[in-house]
């Protein structure tokens, strides 16, 4: 075990050196990219000793799934923080607050208050009844071979889609901060997250997302300290400083468009931290809000972390300790999110990455000096490298949470009727760890260049839709039984993904077309508008479906002025071309360059996206535009899962559901023979 432990090891290493031979571009200047793998290198390197420690106390089936439930209530709340706080957490939400201010604060507040769920009703019970993974928690009172099955499927779904945003956001990531190719950062998170779990198992995957939480704390604290201390640590006088920032307000400017003719900057300011620059549908944001705040009880890397704690009380411990971890970082957020804003600007942030997910590393750049400094590039590295950690870490644990379904309930459950040996269901583990991973390396190289996000709100609302009614029926209702949670489970999971695929989430051809042609060949000039009152829609259900003859109401709109015609970037290059060639001072041609080359980079998009778009008119379902109109269909899904659950218990009798209730009911309240939930 040991030599391939350490093969593994050095092919990690040789990954990373190759990666450096690759790296070209990125963030951080060439000169200080031998920094970069420097710090890259220290940080795998404990992660890797981290893992060939736990390799060597990693030996039965207890261990490899829980950590032989040895780590301790604090030391688990550390581990939870590391497994929540992925990349988009800590990059995407500074991002977006530095690009589009309190509307990205809101997803802070989303997943935060999604803990007070887990606290309140998943933590204690789970780690009460369950014992390596949701199909355990689900078979204690139901048909063990059924549940299990369903509970699988539904792991490994929400598992792969979670999954495949993660290593393709993790590849673009890693180009983009310090230019290694994609395909190669996709294979060096697939390989360290590989030998994380395949030789580690729980215990290391537990160590390396404490040691990464510890980590993106720390930074996070450095930067925040850096960016608050010049106002005294006053949140009044900083909030003010932000508002009177002339970069935000360009930004809020740019963002509201005609709107801000009207307005001071003063007010222009004040918008930044007002809600409705990002998020505009009311109702859009309570299907959001509903899917994470549901969606984080029911993801399968979370409740599997329950199994690790030796007792009910440091389960609660652990996610008091969660709660406080994750509070406290995205107060942080909003600080560096704005702070990169004020510093480095969302038009230079947006440059880099039209997400804004290099705002975080920016920021830590020009805190440490600029572009052109070593401790400024220094300091880049760090949170490059931790982003770094982030990704591979999160990774790890979703591989975990699907290898498991697939060997100790597939395998183990099903299959072999919880007849295998302790060493058969270890190397079962091993085996589909190693499947999963290719799988996930697999995807995640095939998915070069494809729109992923709606995969992350695809995994929540089929966790919130799918696992949490079944897992919070069967530990709370009586009358919940096996057809409930499979109709609950099947009809979630179906209602959530099919209306993901009609939602404006997909890509539909003839709106790209139409938005790229408008970026070639401009608008046309247009004429004064008089004020539209705010007009009402024609019911709930023409809010959420586009049917014949529906309505949507539509908010008051403000008179808007006559507008001149605007020029394409076909029109514009040529213009920025002839004033080129004429341009006779250097310091001028080097303004206008800069120019041309963003207009370009704008008209190759467009041109890349009609070429891409050839020919074709509708999208995969085969519909011109979408028929949901929300992007998160937690706000249907959800209550459906919920619904079918009831329905199917109360149609169905199920002997075993009734006989099993007050066995689970004293358990779950007392965690009286927890270690003792082997085979049920």
């Amino acid at each position: 075990m040991s030599k391939t432990f350490n093969k593994l090891a050095l092919s990690a290493a040789a990954l990373l050196a190759s990666g450096s031979a690759c790296a070209a571009g990125g963030a951080v200047a060439d000169e200080f990219k031998w920094m970069t793998f420097a710090v890259f290198g220290v940080i795998i390197a404990i992660t890797m000793a981290i893992t060939f420690w736990a390799a060597k106390t990693t030996h039965t089936t207890s261990e490899f799934y829980a950590a032989g439930r040895s780590v301790s209530g604090i030391q688990n709340g550390w581990a939870i923080a590391g497994d929540y706080l992925s990349a988009a957490s800590f990059l995407g939400i500074a991002g977006l607050i530095s690009l589009y201010g309190y509307d990205g604060f809101m997803y802070s507040v989303g997943w935060l208050v999604a803990y007070i769920t887990v606290l309140l009703v998943i933590a204690e019970p789970c780690r009460n009844i369950g014992k390596y993974t949701m199909g355990d928690i689900l078979a204690f009172r139901n048909d063990p071979k059924k549940t299990k099955t369903v509970a699988a499927l539904s792991t490994i779904t929400v598992s792969t889609f979670y999954l495949t945003a993660q290593m393709v956001g993790g590849g673009v990531l890693i180009k983009t901060l310090i230019g290694i190719d994609y395909e190669i950062s996709v294979i060096g998170v697939g390989v360290l997250m590989l030998a994380y779990v395949v030789f580690g198992g729980m215990k290391a995957t537990t160590w390396v997302q404490i040691t990464k939480a510890v980590l993106l704390v720390m930074a996070s604290i450095l930067l925040v300290t850096l960016v608050w201390a010049p106002y005294g640590f006053s949140l009044p006088g900083y909030l003010q400083a932000v508002v009177g920032d002339e970069k935000v307000v360009a930004q809020v400017a740019k963002l509201l468009g005609d709107k801000a003719a009207t307005m001071t900057p003063a007010e222009l300011g004040q918008r930044f931290l007002e809600p409705g620059l990002f998020l505009k549908s009311p109702i859009d944001q309570i299907s959001l809000g509903m899917a994470l705040v549901l969606g984080t009880a029911g993801m399968p890397h979370i409740l599997m972390r329950f199994f690790t704690v030796p007792t009910a009380q440091a389960a609660r411990l652990s996610v008091i300790w969660a709660m406080a971890i994750i509070g406290g970082f995205y107060v942080l957020t909003l600080f560096l999110g704005t702070g990169a804003a004020m510093l480095v600007g969302p038009a230079k942030i947006a440059s880099i990455d039209a997400g804004g997910n290099m705002a975080g590393p920016l920021l830590a750049q020009f805190l440490g000096g600029g572009a052109d400094s070593m401790l400024g590039n220094f300091m880049l590295a760090f949170v490059a490298a931790v982003a770094f950690a982030t990704i591979v870490a999160v990774v790890a644990g979703l591989v975990l949470a699907a290898a498991s379904a697939m060997a100790h309930d597939i395998y183990v459950g099903v299959i072999r009727g919880d007849k295998a040996t302790p060493q058969e269901q270890v190397v079962a583990a091993r085996v589909s760890s190693v499947i999963v991973g290719v799988i996930a390396i697999t995807v995640g190289i095939l998915a070069k260049g494809q729109n992923v996000a709606h995969l992350v709100a695809l995994a929540f609302a089929v966790a919130a839709s799918s696992n949490l009614p079944a897992v919070f029926l069967t530990l709370y209702w009586k009358k919940c039984n096996t057809t409930g949670i499979i109709a609950g489970m099947l009809v979630g999971s179906i209602a959530a993904i099919g209306l993901v695929l009609i939602s404006p989430n997909m890509t539909y051809p003839k709106a790209v077309i139409k938005a790229a042609n408008k970026v070639l060949d401009g608008e046309p000039a247009s004429e004064a508008k008089d004020a539209v009152p705010a007009q009402p829609g024609t019911g709930f259900v023409c809010e959420l479906f586009a049917l014949e003859g529906c309505k949507k109401a539509e908010p008051a709109k403000a008179a808007e002025p006559a507008k001149p015609a605007k020029p394409g970037t076909r029109e514009k290059l040529a213009t920025l071309k002839a004033k080129l060639d004429a341009a006779t001072d250097e310091a001028e041609k080097t303004k206008i360059q800069g120019e041309f080359d963003k207009v370009k980079k704008s008209n190759d998009k467009a041109e890349e996206d009609l070429k891409k778009m050839a020919g074709q008119t509708t999208s995969l379902m085969g519909l011109e535009k979408p028929f949901f109109l929300l992007k998160n269909p937690g706000l249907l899904s959800i209550p459906l899962g919920f619904l079918m659950v009831i329905l199917g218990s109360l149609l169905t009798r199920d002997k075993r559901a009734d006989e099993m209730w007050d066995e689970l009911y004293v358990r779950q309240n007392t965690g009286i023979n927890a270690e003792a939930a082997t085979a049920h």
